[in-house]
């Protein structure tokens, strides 16, 4: 499999939720730098090993999930594309902030997801699907080895190559892999220690993020953000 890239939304580089987010998971998918350290109510190196795929994709929320470029497209293009879409979108509240375990991973997610949030992320799954590559046969079924897909869930991932989107789609920013559940009040505790009160802060989506995974298995890197203006939306307004 080559190269892949994902559209997410993560907070802004300069804002205190990275940094935190950066230090719970121990990497920063900008700079690259591995962070140690200790952490409030938890050991640095069990954390280590219970956050290994989430330190690997980086703190993000999925709005398109990781895709191979389909032929003809390049990066290039869909930087472009992405700054398009930029200038024509608004920020969308994201609305106060929890803690909650889905599924047993450990993730920051709306206290009450807005509809204007979910619908936000299906405009960003159809204005990328041209970029992406079609999966392989053997690609599909190691995504449905797990079977616990719904019908639904199968056909979305059959469409758009990833099964949490429309009406499926939760907003949420993972901080660990799936905890054992006589680890996950722990782990709670020690994610609201660690977070204060940017655990339950008053958030807005207002940038589209693009991260790179440069070779199967490789940390993901966050390459460039992209802020919504509505500014071309805006100047059209005007021009009338």
């Amino acid at each position: 499999m080559p190269e892949r890239f994902a559209i997410y939304y993560a907070p802004g580089a300069a804002e205190p939720l990275w940094a935190k987010s950066a230090e719970w998971l121990g990497r920063d998918p900008l700079s690259g730098a591995t962070i140690d350290g200790p952490l409030a109510g938890t050991a640095r190196d069990a954390l280590f090993d219970r956050s290994v795929s989430a330190r690997r994709y980086g703190f993000h929320a999925t709005l398109k999930a990781p895709m191979t470029l389909a032929a003809g497209k390049s990066r290039a293009e869909l930087e472009d594309g992405l700054a398009d879409f930029a200038a024509e979108a608004e920020p969308v509240a994201i609305g106060r902030l929890k803690l909650h375990l889905i599924d047993g991973f450990l993730a920051l997610i709306p206290a009450d997801q807005p509809r204007e949030l979910t619908d936000f992320a299906a405009e960003v799954v159809e204005a990328f699907e041209p970029f992406r590559a079609l999966p392989s046969a053997a690609e599909r079924e190691r995504r449905l080895k797990g079977g616990h897909l719904s019908e639904r869930q199968i056909e979305l991932m059959d469409r758009f190559g990833y099964p949490y989107v429309f009406e499926q789609f939760r907003f949420h920013m993972t901080l660990t892999d799936r905890l054992p559940e006589h680890e996950r009040e722990a782990y709670s505790r020690a994610a609201a220690a660690h977070f204060g009160a940017l655990a339950e802060a008053e958030t807005m989506l207002d940038r589209l993020v693009l991260f790179h995974e440069p070779e199967p298995g490789a940390p993901f890197v966050r390459l460039g953000d992209f802020i919504l203006t509505g500014e071309a939306a805006d100047e059209r307004i005007r021009a009338r």
